[in-house]
């Protein structure tokens, strides 16, 4: 399988702009809507999906998030279920790289070694477990890498320079930057200290990309991300777009392409 990533951030720096990379809970609301909304965000500017595994503790998330992989769950989401959709979107001829956005414990449970196999035979790009600190991350990096899947780590504002170059060390494709402590979910606006926060960071990573996610949500907050880093992530607005479509019985996925197309279009520099 070729590595997509590199090539992902060197086009959209090419075409003046960061790449635009929205998040989807993977069964929400069913699997089959989760294969049409990949596909519609994908047309509608997306240059990496990240797919949210369900995970019944998924800590890292904020109420709309945890909302989705509940609903996900019920609906028979999981790891398995989510690489079989990839499997599935693949066979599709969808081209857009896909990253894997999970916890441990479902890694765990299917055994790393089968769950780097079965990853990157489905035709993933890209693994993030967001509760894998890099100090503990080395075995199931070097596993992904051999499997020639991407690990990517998070970083935070709370990192320290030891843990940023750390980080950096063991990610392949780019680097994840949470624009403030705490959970998912869309705020007001992005922190006044993100400019310094995404400079320390570019100090100590020189080699990858920078993306940024957690709490952004309109083309305003996109516009100012995409000025500072190769990549902007949205997650919580698009998952409650789905939501709102879902509850009002509409179907989600014509919603869903809208905000990501106008958002796409926001993450210009």
């Amino acid at each position: 399988m070729r590595r997509r990533l590199p090539g992902l951030f060197a086009g959209a720096k090419a075409a003046g702009r960061a790449a635009f990379i929205p998040f989807l809970e993977v069964g929400d609301p069913d699997l089959d809507t989760t294969g049409r909304l990949c596909h519609a965000v994908a047309g509608a500017g997306a240059d990496l999906i990240e797919l949210g595994v369900p995970f019944s503790d998924p800590i890292a998330d904020g109420p709309t998030i945890q909302r989705a992989s509940e609903r996900a769950l019920k609906a028979g989401g999981g790891l398995r279920a989510t690489l079989e959709l990839v499997t599935r979107l693949r066979r599709q001829k969808l081209a857009t790289p896909l990253l894997l956005f999970t916890y441990m414990n479902p890694i765990l449970a299917m055994g790393e070694v089968e769950f780097a196999h079965r990853a990157s035979e489905a035709g993933a790009d890209a693994v993030l477990v967001t509760d894998l600190p890099p100090e503990e991350g080395r075995p199931l990096a070097t596993l992904l890498k051999s499997a020639r899947l991407d690990p990517v780590f998070l970083l935070a504002p709370t990192s320290t320079d030891a843990r940023l170059r750390r980080a950096a060390a063991l990610s392949r494709g780019f680097v994840y930057l949470v624009s403030r402590a705490g959970v998912t979910g869309a705020r007001a606006a992005l922190p006044p200290e993100l400019p310094e926060l995404v400079a320390r960071v570019r100090r100590r990573v020189t080699r990858l990309p920078v993306a940024v996610g957690f709490g952004i949500s309109t083309p305003e907050q996109v516009r100012e991300a995409a000025l500072l880093a190769d990549g902007v992530v949205v997650g919580s607005a698009l998952v409650a777009t789905v939501e709102k479509a879902c509850a009002e019985g509409r179907d989600p996925v014509p919603a869903a392409a809208d905000l990501v197309r106008t958002l796409a279009a926001a993450a210009v520099r």
